[in-house]
């Protein structure tokens, strides 16, 4: 289970109790979901979900996270709402971790993405970045480019317990794409982790959006990059181009896409799967003790970016 921080009846009572959502029926430990530690909260006054913030989320960005949920959900995103207390804060203490309760969203994740999910999800995004537009807060991408160097020196020879040469495999893409990499796009506020357990659906249509802990200003295509990574690839590891299309052609119906974003995807998506297989590798060689939560295969990851390295431009994604 991937709850990190546990909370005695005494303290989430008392925790409980500084809000007007009555008193405490039920708390159940998430299993989903590895950053944090996630309880399903049921209290008199409905569902709620309580998270504490533990050492991978810096308590400094908190309250952009949080400020990003209340202005997102005020222009009309489904995505849960903080809940404040009686003193009108919305972050608090509760075990020693920072701490907050959301609004509880109805809905299940896709375990096997279809097309018609793919739909709604790129005119999801597109509102999303639309709706980020005037929200005042700013946060950089710790996870791009120089993020991407740090994992690379952390990881370092250990690479290569993974996969035989996968370390100088990793310098020389982290070199590729660092010299390449574009400047002068459309930027804005970006999901940045918006993978399918983290895209809530109910009868097709798509219900909420969730876990927004990576949020961050950073080119806007690059968050559909992200998307085409973990919504478009088989289990067999193939490309579905018309998940992608269907995608991208809902995104584009919300918001255009500039002839450069659309000649920069390519690399972008090469760099995302940079980040998610160096993510995942400095997870795989340095696993959480005590912690019930399975590492992800880094190598699916360098199986996606093989195939972008060899797209010769944005036909393969199902756009002319």
């Amino acid at each position: 289970m991937a709850v990190y921080t546990e909370v005695t009846e005494e303290e989430l009572a008392a925790f409980v109790a500084e809000y007007d959502i009555g008193s405490v029926l039920a708390c159940k430990g998430i299993a989903e979901g590895v950053e944090n530690s996630n309880f399903l909260l049921q209290t008199s006054g409905g569902s709620y979900i309580l998270t504490l913030y533990e050492k991978r989320v810096r308590e400094a960005d908190l309250p952009f996270f949080l400020g990003l949920l209340d202005h997102l959900a005020g222009r009309g995103i489904a995505c849960p709402t903080p809940i404040h207390g009686r003193d009108g804060r919305a972050l608090r203490r509760l075990a020693g971790r920072p701490a907050s309760i959301v609004s509880f969203l109805n809905g299940v994740w896709p375990r096997k993405p279809q097309p018609q999910h793919c739909a709604e999800l790129g005119g999801a995004l597109a509102r999303l970045h639309l709706a980020g537009a005037d929200f005042p807060g700013r946060r950089a991408n710790d996870l791009s480019v120089a993020g991407w160097r740090r994992l690379i020196d952390a990881c370092g020879t250990r690479a290569d317990e993974v996969r035989p040469g996968l370390a100088e495999e990793l310098e020389a893409e982290w070199r590729g794409l660092a010299s390449a990499w574009p400047a002068g796009l459309p930027e804005g506020i970006i999901h940045a982790d918006l993978f399918p357990d983290n895209v809530f659906f109910l009868e097709g249509r798509l219900s909420g959006l969730i876990d927004f802990y990576f949020a961050c200003n950073d080119l806007l295509v690059y968050d559909i990059a992200i998307c085409l990574n973990a919504w478009c690839f088989e289990t067999d590891g193939s490309f579905n181009v018309t998940k992608a299309r269907l995608l991208l052609q809902s995104y584009r119906r919300q918001r255009g896409l500039s002839e450069a974003e659309m000649t920069a995807l390519p690399l972008l998506c090469r760099g995302a799967a940079l980040r998610f297989l160096l993510t995942r590798l400095y997870d795989w060689l340095n696993q959480v003790e005590g912690a019930l939560v399975k590492p992800k295969d880094p190598l699916e990851y360098w199986r996606k970016l093989a195939f972008h390295r060899g797209v010769a431009g944005i036909g393969a994604y199902g756009l002319e």
